[in-house]
């Protein structure tokens, strides 16, 4: 795969699909997810109705740069989460993610672009669209949230699963993959498909250590909910009433603050994205796509 070398110093490892003629769609995935997780055949749809993906790997991820050294207390980050004193210095911020997103349309040449992230990749390009909104055609943020800690909330269960240091031997961190069961769709979620998914990138790239970094990111990052209603981005946000990580209120919240947006939830998705509802889902999105285009 390609690398993109920023004006920042970040490399970012990159994939594209289709034609660089069609219109590009960037899809920016969540929190420690490799840009694998942006299933081969669910981009194929996309390309299949006309369009130029773009999928990539966040900092401190996959195959991307790695911050290494760059530490973060948890304790303390939470501490000021939870009892509202200052937050700590942090290596980043979502707008620095962001912007590594807008240096790979640089890198491609890409002046405008539809938007497509999922969980923190929703934070990334709600941001994007909050500053940079020159440089979006149109705006997908799926199962996301405002940064408004009083909407979105995780359950203590979905919590736990999540943020639980995985296993660092190859078996384990597949026998593992079960925990995410928990916050996944209910009537869809397959333990054999996580384990698979799990060895792939286990085997891609295991980089366990960008996992603080990147959630000092979303909490340091604050409350979006004002910047949002200044909003001029057609917007789609999609959620599942079956997610338990962060809570439909979250999507909710999202399409209420964006003026003018869509809000699609669909009832048996829970924080994935399930198979069997990768048609109403693309369908979505390219009708979306295509009316602003």
């Amino acid at each position: 795969m390609p690398t993109a070398q920023l004006s920042s110093g970040i490399e970012l490892e990159y994939e594209t699909f289709g034609d660089p003629g069609d219109p590009t769609l960037l899809l920016v995935m969540g929190f420690t997810a490799q840009l694998i997780a942006w299933d081969e055949r669910f981009c194929q749809h996309f390309v299949d109705a006309g369009f130029h993906v773009v999928r990539f790997d966040n900092r401190d991820c996959g195959l991307s740069s790695h911050l290494d050294g760059a530490v973060v207390d948890i304790g303390e980050l939470m501490g000021a989460v939870l009892g509202g004193d200052p937050m700590p210095d942090v290596p980043y911020l979502l707008s620095d993610m962001a912007a590594d997103a807008i240096g790979l349309l640089d890198h491609l040449d890409v002046s405008r672009a539809h938007v497509m992230g999922a969980s923190m990749g929703g934070m990334i390009v709600q941001t994007m669209a909050i500053e940079y909104p020159e440089r979006l055609t149109s705006l997908v943020s799926v199962m996301s949230t405002t940064g408004d800690r009083a909407v979105g909330q995780a359950s203590g269960e979905a919590q736990a699963a999540l943020l639980t240091p995985p296993p660092t031997d190859r078996e384990g961190y597949i026998n593992a993959s079960s925990a995410s069961l928990v916050f996944g769709s209910k009537r869809y979620g397959n333990p054999e498909v996580a384990a698979a998914n799990a060895a792939r990138a286990y085997d891609r790239a295991f980089y366990p250590e960008g996992a603080p970094r990147q959630l000092a990111a979303i909490f340091a990052s604050g409350d979006r909910t004002d910047a949002l209603q200044r909003v001029d981005v057609p917007t789609l946000v999609i959620h599942g009433r079956d997610d338990t990580l962060i809570d439909v209120s979250g999507g909710i919240a999202t399409a209420e603050a964006i003026p003018g947006a869509d809000l699609l939830v669909l009832a048996d998705m829970g924080h994935d994205l399930p198979e069997a509802l990768w048609p109403q889902i693309t369908a979505a999105v390219i009708g979306h796509c295509r009316v602003h285009s």
